[in-house]
């Protein structure tokens, strides 16, 4: 697996892929690829960055993420349905610890719905630290 950082051509597969993430974990972001593309061309001339995986010339997936005081928190991270449970997702994990995030700590946000995901994270040493919880109020 090649691990790199996003290009500029890169950006409409990765805003395809996130919307792809926003319904595989159940989101309720109402965005669609040409707005989710401007939301991460807008976070990469900030403080995101972005790595694509690609397996055999395709790409599998990516992380966006940003560089904390304290901690990487990884905003985004997404491996296409058919490219899981190979241990592909582990290892660009693993890779980014190692070779891209010099921090000790990594935050990500998982939704409670998303078992599969919650999972995933969990299998590679991650707890829970916060629980954000909210009240929707009828109009």
């Amino acid at each position: 697996m090649l691990i790199r950082p996003a290009a500029v051509e890169d950006l409409p597969a990765v805003a395809a892929m996130n919307l792809q993430l926003i319904r595989d974990e159940g989101h309720r972001n109402p965005m669609q690829e040409p707005e989710l593309l401007a939301r991460l061309q807008g976070w990469l001339l900030t403080d995101y960055q972005a790595a694509v995986f690609s397996e055999e010339s395709q790409t599998i997936g990516y992380a966006l993420y940003r560089t904390e005081p304290e901690h990487i928190y990884l905003r985004q991270f997404f491996v296409r349905p058919e490219y899981r449970r190979k241990g592909l997702g582990r290892s660009a994990f693993q890779w980014l610890m190692k070779n891209d995030w010099n921090s000790r700590r990594i935050r990500l946000d998982v939704l409670v719905g998303n078992a599969a995901g919650r999972a995933f994270w969990t299998s590679l040493g991650f707890s829970e630290y916060c629980v954000t919880m909210e009240l929707e109020l009828a109009d």
